[in-house]
């Protein structure tokens, strides 16, 4: 169902009207009352009677709030201009907020993609764009939105792993966050836009292990971070070692045969990757 606006009324000049008509009425009945003109001033009844009904017809728009309006079950059209209006008495509003709003998910239990379980939580920001697809589609387009934005949550945590692989370029959830708010706010987007709702950011605001392998997932980007340092230790090293050994065969200092080369090497990466002070010993003979 496709939104269409509906002219209304300014309420302003239909309720002085409708208060000075009643006083006229009410006026003219005392009147003809008092003057023995029962009559007349029972034929007036009715007249104020549908002057009250009239009134009824007024009601309030706030600012970035519409009012939905249906005729004995049939959608009449949305007005949204603030302020306030009247339309047919016989109208029923309902009011939608347009303002932007946001939640917070809980914190979900999923598996992520290699089957690890991980906690996540994702902060929703949303609007209404389409008032009677947002009445009329859902039953309550408040809850709908925070069930489906779980859902979609869900989905996608399910479809990345938690931490980025040494071995793919598959962006994981904790290293591409850009990517994965993208992806979620297309997920909740698709399946929010029969209720007549725009989804203006989604990000994750919670993302960890679970309790129950936190400990171990620890221990392993611990081991993870020793390996790659160690790893750029050991490189650097090598380099030192042969610009050592090129500077000093280059300037003629010491010339070294294959063994004593060999041992002046392992010295030199022994001192270079050790994560201890090493204790040097000095030799003070000569070498031949």
């Amino acid at each position: 169902m496709q939104e269409q606006h509906v002219r209304s009324a300014n309420g302003i000049i239909v309720l002085l009207l409708g208060l000075a008509l009643i006083g006229a009425l009410v006026w003219a009945i005392i009147s003809l009352a008092s003057t023995g003109a029962n009559a007349y001033a029972v034929s007036l009844v009715p007249l104020l009677f549908a002057v009250i009904v009239m009134l009824a017809g007024l009601y309030q728009v706030e600012p970035n709030q519409s009012a939905v309006m249906s005729l004995f079950g049939r959608y009449v059209g949305t007005v949204v201009t603030p302020g306030l209006r009247w339309n047919n008495p016989f109208f029923k509003k309902n009011k939608v907020s347009l303002r932007v709003r946001n939640f917070e998910s809980g914190k979900l239990k999923v598996n992520d993609l290699s089957g690890s379980p991980i906690e996540i939580a994702a902060v929703i920001v949303w609007e209404v764009v389409d008032s009677a697809e947002a009445v009329y589609n859902v039953d309550d387009y408040e809850s709908f939105v925070q069930i489906q934005s779980e859902s979609a949550v869900r989905a996608m945590a399910s479809s990345y792993p938690y931490d980025e692989d040494d071995h793919t370029e598959k962006p994981s959830l904790r290293s591409h966050p850009e990517i994965i708010s993208e992806h979620l706010l297309r997920q909740i987007q698709d399946r929010l836009s029969a209720a007549g709702v725009r989804i203006i950011e989604a990000r994750i605001s919670h993302l960890a292990y679970s309790p129950e392998i936190a400990n171990a997932m620890l221990q392993r980007q611990q081991a993870s971070a020793i390996i790659a340092a160690r790893s750029r230790i050991v490189e650097g090293a090598v380099g030192m070692v042969q610009m050592a050994l090129e500077q000093l065969a280059a300037n003629k200092i010491v010339e070294l045969d294959d063994e004593r080369r060999a041992a002046m090497v392992s010295n030199l990466l022994t001192v270079l990757c050790s994560d201890r002070a090493t204790q040097p010993v000095v030799n003070t003979g000569t070498i031949y």
